[in-house]
């Protein structure tokens, strides 16, 4: 399980099965090679293993339920709920279809947890789709820094583990942060169409060869 598999768990909403596995969380952590994301990743997990549940889910849901600017899904910082991201949306559900990577989840397909374990799974694709979302990671990590949140550490983990930003991504996170997510329009279609919609009725992972641990998209 390496940093990219370890950062989805981290970000999923913390229902019991993830709860359950605080302590393996750990142990894998302090199992990773010597680097800066561990450093992250561990000291994120010493206040994540241990704070009481009800805390934790209320933390998540003030978190990244409640802040524009935090929002785990990366289209959404881009695009806010304009037309745009519906087709963003399509195009990404189509890549992971094409990829052999089926989603069985309540989270959309730009959801950060579930793009996390798609690049873990399968390599180089998951890698540079990650990659695009660059700028995206760095404005959401301002943002979690912004709000002195221990959520923090798992975004620097992300970013220290990806290349540097180029010249025209810093120009692009500048943009980003000084305009927000942009507003909903009035008299346009809800963002997504209806065949991007995650169907309520499957299980709540995102691909069906799941680990042993718990896979990203997990909310309540």
């Amino acid at each position: 399980m390496n940093v990219l598999q370890l950062a989805s768990i981290a970000l999923s909403y913390p229902d019991q099965e993830i709860l359950d596995v605080r302590e393996e969380f750990m142990q894998v952590v302090d199992g990773l090679p010597d680097s800066a994301s561990r450093t992250w990743l561990r000291r994120f997990a010493r206040w994540w293993a241990i704070e009481p549940a009800n805390d934790l889910a209320h933390h998540y849901v003030e978190v990244f339920d409640m802040s524009r600017r935090t929002a785990l899904d990366l289209t959404y910082v881009t695009y806010g709920d304009r037309r745009q991201r519906g087709l963003a949306l399509l195009a990404l559900k189509e890549r992971y279809r094409d990829a052999g990577f089926e989603l069985a989840t309540s989270e959309l397909p730009d959801h950060l947890p579930v793009i996390l374990e798609y690049a873990a799974r399968t390599g180089a694709d998951g890698v540079a789709l990650l990659t695009e979302f660059r700028p995206q990671l760095e404005v959401l990590r301002l943002a979690l820094v912004r709000a002195e949140t221990p959520y923090a550490g798992v975004a620097e983990a992300i970013c220290v583990w990806m290349p540097d930003l180029t010249v025209d991504e810093a120009s692009e996170v500048r943009r980003l942060v000084a305009e927000g997510p942009p507003l909903e329009q009035v008299g346009l279609e809800p963002f997504a169409p209806p065949d991007v919609m995650p169907d309520p009725r499957r299980l709540r992972t995102p691909c069906e060869n799941a680990g042993v641990m718990p896979t990203a998209g997990v909310r309540r």
